[in-house]
């Protein structure tokens, strides 16, 4: 399994400043969901969970050619994300690797929430916070608490000028912060110059090695795999089947969410016998997974949630019978 890391009357609104800033926490969200699609910005940002701490540079444009947005680290290993419109290259120069794959549905920040925040209330409340300051720039606050357990809760602070997403923390039950993601410096809108959005490690040079992890979308009602139960406020948003390598066979990609949080199930032929697989609960930083096997499969369910979610996620997966 390999990923990559490097996200309607209020859309009609437009990407630039709205004259009358609105009062339901709901209509902000669209705000939020829009503007950092549309907006043409750039910025330092500062990830943290628990003792890790990342820095990271991102430049966005949106224009007749559409969406194009560069992130690279600025500490630690160099690595750098370009994307362009639906496809996505990760550059890895320590390894002179280039990873291509498409777009998913739910970005990174600042483009945190997927197409269907519309349905937020129905997992969340959601309510206006304070207007306070981020990275110079006045500020909206919105929290989300979550309804049940098999979600973190969220708090975001949006420009109250443009609508983009600037500071954003992931709470546990107890208001802990499991992640946070911070602009320290943004500008937005201005001109870019378009040498920014282009690789500086040159990727495209002889001697990298280019990984095509594409795959080829699966129409929703013809997966081979599904849930036997449903979990409340996830919904499946997309589907992509890879080859496995090979004559090994084909893996899937199966995505669910709730228009904020999302889970991915991988489901791909077992490589080894079970007995040497890793099975049942794992985490990395604020990712939790939990693997099983089913038949001759290998089942990975992995998202920013709560374990107990992933895992009845991984135990709800089963082969569709037709």
């Amino acid at each position: 399994m390999r990923w990559c890391w490097p996200g309607l009357c209020l859309l009609l609104a437009g990407p630039g400043v709205w004259a009358d800033q609105p009062s339901d926490p709901l209509a902000w969200l669209g705000r939020i969901a829009t503007a950092g699609q549309r907006l043409t910005y750039s910025g330092t940002f500062t990830y943290q969970s628990g003792n890790r701490s990342e820095t990271s540079r991102i430049v966005h444009i949106r224009d007749d050619t559409g969406e194009i947005e560069r992130l690279e680290t600025l500490d630690g290993s160099p690595r750098e994300v370009i994307r362009s419109n639906g496809e996505v290259r990760c550059v890895l120069p320590s390894q002179k690797t280039v990873i291509i794959d498409q777009a998913g549905g739910r970005r990174p920040f600042p483009s945190r929430l997927a197409d269907v925040w519309m349905n937020l209330s129905e997992s969340y409340r959601i309510r206006r916070g304070e207007v306070t300051r981020v990275a110079g720039l006045e500020v909206q606050q919105i929290i989300l608490e979550p309804k049940d357990d098999l979600r973190y809760g969220q708090i975001l602070w949006a420009d109250t000028q443009h609508g983009l997403l600037v500071k954003s923390r992931m709470v546990d039950e107890r208001g802990q912060t499991i992640e946070q993601f911070a602009f320290s410096e943004v500008k937005v809108g201005g001109e870019v110059e378009r040498s920014q959005l282009q690789s500086r490690f040159g990727g495209d040079a002889a001697g990298w090695r280019v990984i095509n992890a594409k795959g080829s979308e699966i129409r929703l009602e013809d997966g081979q795999w599904n849930l036997r139960s449903a979990l409340p406020g996830f919904n499946l948003t997309s589907a992509v089947r890879r080859p496995f390598g090979g004559q090994a066979g084909e893996s899937v990609q199966m995505v669910y969410s709730d228009g904020l949080a999302a889970v991915s199930l991988f489901v791909e032929p077992l490589s080894e016998p079970p007995d040497k697989v890793s099975l049942g609960a794992q985490h990395a930083g604020a990712i939790n997974l939990f693997k099983r096997v089913v038949g001759n499969h290998l089942v990975t369910a992995l998202g920013e949630v709560p374990p107990r979610t992933v895992q009845r996620m991984a135990e709800a997966v089963e082969a569709v019978r037709r």
